[in-house]
């Protein structure tokens, strides 16, 4: 299944307690505030879910894969996403320690960005 923004503003509506209009107005908002700081160059980082950060790619040889034929892959930016280990270890169905509002904080993510 996949989540659509559609789902996620409904979502939004029927947990919050939010209008549609206002449930709408807010993921509008933070997706167009993600896009922001991406293209900016930036990254963002959400505890318990994960991290989005732009990386260069070098300019680099290739191959046509139809014809064989040598060609020159151009430098380009790409995203990339590194979950974070609750999330991950949520998705191979390991118990979650989910971190408590009080401030505990999953700085250990910054270890996983190195791979």
């Amino acid at each position: 299944m996949t989540l659509t923004k559609a789902e996620l503003i409904e979502g939004v509506y029927e947990k919050v307690g939010f209008s549609k209009k206002e449930a709408a107005d807010l993921v509008e908002l933070v997706f167009e505030s993600m896009k922001e700081e991406l293209c900016k160059g930036g990254s963002i980082k959400i505890s318990g879910f994960g991290k989005f950060r732009v990386r260069a790619k070098k300019a680099r040889m290739g191959r046509n894969p139809q014809t064989g034929d040598a060609m020159v892959i151009s430098a380009r930016k790409v995203l990339t996403f590194t979950p974070s280990r609750i999330l991950r270890d949520g998705i191979n169905g390991k118990e979650v320690a989910l971190p408590s509002a009080q401030g505990d904080h999953e700085d250990d993510d910054d270890a996983d960005d190195l791979t």
